[in-house]
């Protein structure tokens, strides 16, 4: 060896071994680290500098406990320890902190997301993604860019295909648009899981520009991922792919849950040239496809389809297509405030626990139109408690500042639910204004 080489790592000795003999070992055995991280999470955010240091411990049990501690903590401090947390190779590390920095923007989220699933056995991890979740941070929460760049990085990189999968759920709910080229890469993923996690993140962010990144997807073999990849190319307006999703509807081998997805996707993408679609579906036997049908003529806008939906609204018994031709009857122009007016059902329907839901996705599109708004904030004076906590949010999403002094009204209301709801509008209104 050359002796100028020689020299060269005696001086990298001499300079890393002090530096190291610096660094504590680990005191004690693997089960007293362990009881020493839960001992600290009891000790609140005081012991926040102690835990970040246990995640560096080499036991994987040790670093556990103490992002459980962590987590347990929950306090805008947490949030470095936690994003810290997602670079560990472990993944039921990567789950916890995934949910720790969810739970932190929407508390209680750790009771319901994949840790509430998660049980170990020996190196292996096993958990459970609930079906569905429709959960949303509220529109004034700020979530930091770190906290979305560390998820972003789970999503498409993760130690376990749950791992990554449960960050896409994250990102979601979190709204994290900047996470958006790591979703599309996840997409590509051979994980279903993954996949499915990463088309309802996309889904909530709303970011049309991901469109036709998804389009791939929409003959997808796993049927819940081809639905799921239709509804959002409907959400996301990809007017492009109209023609992938008329040949999903004439497909043959299409089921019928996959042809009402298509109809409806069509019917949120609004072009004269699916008027023959909708007039051929409006009377079809299965409800989910008359539903969509009247839809897409509501968004057309032509009062001369009117007449044909009013019908079908008066004879209706189903009570989804009963709203979706409410709805196009108020897209149509029937916009006034009567007893048995269909925006006065849409707002009726917001007492119903089964149908508001729906109810309130047609309202908050048709009360963009602000003859529809105006008439909808009138309703606030006189309307029932449900309805007056179910139109807030509504308001707070289409609303500008002249829905202000009607929100604020609300939000003196007697009755504290409808104070609590009308101020959580407002908050979001003001987050969305200039």
């Amino acid at each position: 060896m050359r002796p100028s080489l020689l020299i060269g790592l005696y001086l990298l000795v001499c300079v890393l071994w002090p530096l190291a003999a610096q660094q504590p070992a680990p005191s004690g055995d693997p089960k007293q680290r362990i009881h020493q991280a839960r001992d600290l999470g009891k000790q609140g955010p005081e012991a926040l500098a102690k835990l970040q240091a246990m995640l560096s411990d080499p036991d994987a049990e040790v670093r556990i406990e103490a992002v459980k501690s962590i987590v347990a903590i929950d306090t805008k401090d947490s949030l470095d320890p936690l994003i810290q947390a997602t670079r560990d190779s472990d993944p039921e590390m990567q789950i916890r902190s995934t949910d720790g920095l969810v739970n932190f923007y929407l508390p209680g989220y750790v009771q319901t997301g994949l840790t509430a699933s998660l049980r170990r056995a020996g190196n292996a991890i096993k958990s459970r993604f609930t079906e569905t979740n429709g959960q949303t941070i509220p529109g004034y929460v700020q979530v930091r860019a770190d906290v979305i760049a560390a998820l972003g990085k789970l999503a498409s990189g993760g130690a376990s295909m749950d791992a990554r999968a449960n960050a896409a759920r994250a990102i979601g709910i979190l709204r994290g648009g900047a996470a958006i080229p790591d979703l599309v890469q996840a997409l590509h993923s051979k994980d279903d899981d993954v996949i499915y996690e990463s088309l309802n993140a996309i889904q909530k962010i709303r970011d049309p520009e991901a469109a036709p990144r998804i389009s791939f997807l929409l003959h997808d073999l796993n049927e819940k991922i081809q639905i799921a990849a239709i509804e959002t190319t409907g959400l996301l307006r990809n007017r492009e792919a109209l023609p992938q999703l008329r040949d999903v509807l004439e497909d043959r081998n299409s089921s019928v849950k996959v042809q009402r997805a298509a109809l409806a996707a069509i019917a949120m993408i609004p072009d004269e040239s699916s008027r023959p679609l909708y007039a051929r579906f409006l009377d079809d036997r299965d409800e989910g496809l008359r539903a969509a049908a009247a839809e897409g003529f509501g968004r057309l806008k032509n009062p001369a389809d009117l007449p044909a939906v009013q019908k079908k609204f008066e004879a209706e018994e189903k009570m989804p297509p009963r709203l979706s031709e409410a709805f196009a009857l108020v897209d149509l122009g029937k916009t006034e405030m009567a007893q048995f007016s269909p925006l006065q059902y849409l707002i009726d329907t917001l007492n119903s626990k089964a149908w508001r839901g729906v109810a309130s996705a047609f309202l908050i599109e048709l009360t963009r139109d602000a003859a529809i708004r105006r008439a909808a904030e009138e309703a606030t004076k006189t309307a029932t408690k449900d309805e007056r906590i179910g139109l807030a949010p509504i308001l707070a999403r289409s609303g500008g500042e002249d829905t202000l002094p009607y929100l604020e009204a609300l939000s003196h209301d007697s009755d504290s639910d409808i104070a609590e709801a009308a101020l959580d509008a407002l908050r979001t209104l003001k987050a969305r204004l200039p």
